[in-house]
């Protein structure tokens, strides 16, 4: 059995990684209302992700025999003045996640769970790269603003982007 404070915080953690990727869609929205469809599907890869987060945590709980809770969904941000915003907003999410992660890590270690405090390595170094690859892409936008041909090869880019090394396509 997990020490009942860990559970807890993998609980609100499951639920932060579900609310990633209803932000995620709603970036995606807002980009498809922009006709970056690049952009939106970068944020769909993005989304689902979120959602293999969400799940490997809901097997981690499950193989612990531990509680499972699910807690209502805060409604995401919906509009952004630029694509530079949107990514901004991305990064701050992604700093969010990183410092929780890094909180139960540390509670883990507290409570002497080094199964937990194995578990979460995976994660960390997966919320690295993520912000990384925000920073890099927020850069690259404040390189070639928001408007003209660098936004439109920028978006034919990110239209590129495959989820775990698979193609992966709007209607899968």
């Amino acid at each position: 059995m997990i020490n009942t404070n860990i559970n807890a915080a993998l609980n609100e953690q499951l639920n932060m990684e579900y609310y990633s990727a209803y932000s995620y869609l709603a970036m995606s929205a807002y980009f498809l209302t922009q006709n970056l469809n690049g952009f939106a599907h970068w944020m769909r890869i993005q989304a689902q992700e979120e959602l293999t987060h969400g799940m490997k945590i809901y097997d981690f709980l499950d193989d612990r025999e531990a509680d499972i809770r699910f807690s209502t969904i805060e409604t995401p941000k919906q509009s952004w003045d630029s694509p530079l915003e949107v990514f901004e907003d991305s990064l701050a999410q992604e700093q969010r996640v990183s410092q929780s992660i890094y909180n139960i890590a540390d509670l883990a270690l507290s409570e002497r769970d080094h199964a937990t405090h194995t578990f979460l390595q995976w994660f960390i170094a997966e919320q690295v790269e993520e912000e990384a690859i925000v920073r890099e892409l927020i850069d690259t936008i404040k390189l070639v603003g928001i408007e003209g041909n660098g936004l439109f090869l920028l978006d034919r880019d990110l239209a590129q982007r495959q989820l775990n090394g698979t193609a992966t396509t709007e209607g899968q």
